[in-house]
């Protein structure tokens, strides 16, 4: 199976700065790539970024240049790295990885419990 453990989300005045980790274990599984979506109150649940052996990519315009996500395969982990923080950034963020079953091509989506972000005005 493939595991996700976040860490690191709590509450953050405005303009400050909070390092979100995922400990990834996938004993069995090829992970394709690993990201991090967040839902807000009232909000459908969205994708911030995502990382592959090949390509990284941020979804949200307005996290550019204040987010970003690193891929340590070493460790089996990936962090966002989250600075500036700004009222609207506070939701619960998950932890996301995509993988597929040794010997199988079918692709399955795996999520974290979620971590809760609040950013304080």
């Amino acid at each position: 199976q493939v595991r996700l453990v976040e860490s690191g989300g709590g509450l953050v005045q405005a303009g400050g700065s909070l390092t979100l980790s995922c400990a990834v274990s996938k004993s069995g599984f090829t992970v394709e790539s690993l990201g991090w979506f967040r839902q807000a109150p009232g909000h459908q649940r969205e994708l911030v970024a995502k990382i592959s052996s090949s390509t990284t990519q941020n979804n949200v315009p307005s996290a550019e240049g204040r987010f970003i996500v690193s891929r340590d395969n070493a460790k089996n982990t990936v962090n966002l790295h989250m600075n500036d923080l700004k009222p609207e950034d506070t939701a619960v963020y998950y932890c996301y990885a995509e993988a597929r079953r040794y010997g199988r091509t079918d692709l399955h989506d795996y999520w974290g419990q979620g971590a809760q972000v609040t950013v304080a005005s």
